[in-house]
């Protein structure tokens, strides 16, 4: 399950088995301005996996901020989510979140990527 609006993305799985994987999570974020970086968007998730609490913020500049979903996803698999999971299966949820911080951060398709984030 997950629900969607602008600014934050709630996903939700209960397992089905003991062999499976549960999470709550929150991905709330915000346009943030870092004195190195510039702008960017200021990510922060919490809610917990397999029981445990998790509460982690991350910080990506404009032209990183759409890789949202794998930073969220590493941080998840700190607290137990299993490594061939992703929190990113949710795509239409995704989709939105992607759309709205493209608007909050005036992306454009064509703005440069700085070189440096490329390595």
């Amino acid at each position: 399950m997950a629900t969607f609006e602008p600014g934050h993305l709630h996903m939700e799985r209960h397992a089905l088995n003991k062999d499976d994987f549960s999470y709550n999570l929150h991905i709330e974020y915000e346009i943030a301005q870092d004195p190195k970086e510039g702008q960017g968007m200021l990510f922060k998730l919490h809610g917990s996996v397999e029981g445990k609490d998790l509460n982690e913020e991350f910080y990506l500049p404009k032209d990183q901020a759409f890789d949202f979903a794998r930073h969220a996803t590493r941080i998840a698999q700190k607290y137990g989510l299993p490594k061939t999971a992703s929190i990113g299966s949710m795509h239409k949820y995704y989709d939105e979140m992607f759309e709205d911080v493209r608007a909050q951060l005036d992306v454009k398709s064509g703005d440069p990527v700085k070189p440096e984030h490329l390595e």
